[in-house]
């Protein structure tokens, strides 16, 4: 690496856009110890600098994205690719990533080039922060600061997931998250309520809720409701006919089963 490399690297670091960002080796320092403050499978410093593909992989992505900035493309793109290759993480250079940033066992994880990611966010293995379009331009989400996105997530277009928002695992997210919010499911729909966070632990360290697991059904919920309330509208109709028996049915219109089917579900 020439003179003149090194000179852009170390101004592309040194660039602000408001108070001034730590150092390369700074930096480093805070995603090897923000290791250990959201994964209780780190032991030592050594064994997480050596063996974690996913700080690896934010290690090699901070000098390329520097060097992206300065113009350097192709060796920024090259850089890039000999971290896919050593991680399996494909963190593309144009891509701005916040600090303290984790990635979970870091397979498959996949971001784009005009994504944006905030501070103290954390990826699990199979997350995708991909594009909707061809169209040059901003066309990858946007994570706001302390962001928790489940395994294998697919956060698509140029939408932003606001701060403290959680994404469910296997989540298809296409629409904006508001801030503090949870959304699961494919399309991904908001749960719980405006400005909690749905099974929040107020002990997590650093505030940040890693229980992308314990989050809610809402379409299983909203069939319980309508079962719920078929039970108590069958139970008026047998009362308002006198009937002291609940009335036996010949078939399930939606199964076909048979009386065996609506008397296992309480139909018959």
């Amino acid at each position: 690496m020439n003179r003149d490399l090194v000179s852009a690297l170390q101004l592309a670091l040194a660039e602000t856009a408001g108070e001034p960002p730590p150092g390369l080796l700074a930096q480093a320092r805070e995603d090897l110890d923000c290791v250990f403050a959201r994964d209780p499978a780190a032991r030592s410093r050594l064994e997480v600098l050596l063996t974690y593909p996913g700080l690896h992989a934010i290690l090699l992505h901070r000098p390329a994205h520097a060097l992206w900035q300065r113009g350097w493309r192709f060796t920024a793109r090259w850089l890039a690719w000999l971290a896919r290759l050593l991680t399996n993480v494909d963190i593309h250079p144009g891509a701005r990533i916040g600090r303290r940033f984790f990635i979970d066992h870091g397979a498959g994880v996949v971001i784009g080039e005009t994504a944006e990611v905030g501070d103290d966010v954390t990826l699990y293995h199979g997350v995708t922060l991909g594009g909707t379009t061809w169209n040059k331009g901003k066309r990858h989400p946007t994570l706001g600061s302390g962001v928790v996105v489940g395994a294998g997530a697919k956060i698509l277009g140029a939408i932003t997931v606001g701060d403290d928002a959680r994404i469910g695992a296997n989540s298809v997210v296409i629409r904006e998250v508001p801030a503090g919010r949870t959304a699961i499911g494919i399309p991904a729909r908001l749960v719980g309520e405006s400005g909690s966070r749905v099974g929040a632990d107020s002990t997590a360290i650093h505030a940040i809720n890693l229980d992308h697991h314990l989050i809610p059904d809402p379409v299983g919920k909203a069939i319980q409701c309508l079962l719920d309330r078929i039970d108590t509208l069958e139970s008026e109709v047998r009362d308002l006919r006198g009937l002291p028996e609940p009335v036996k049915v010949a078939s399930c219109k939606v199964c076909a089963a048979g009386e065996l089917c609506c008397e296992v579900h309480g139909r018959g």
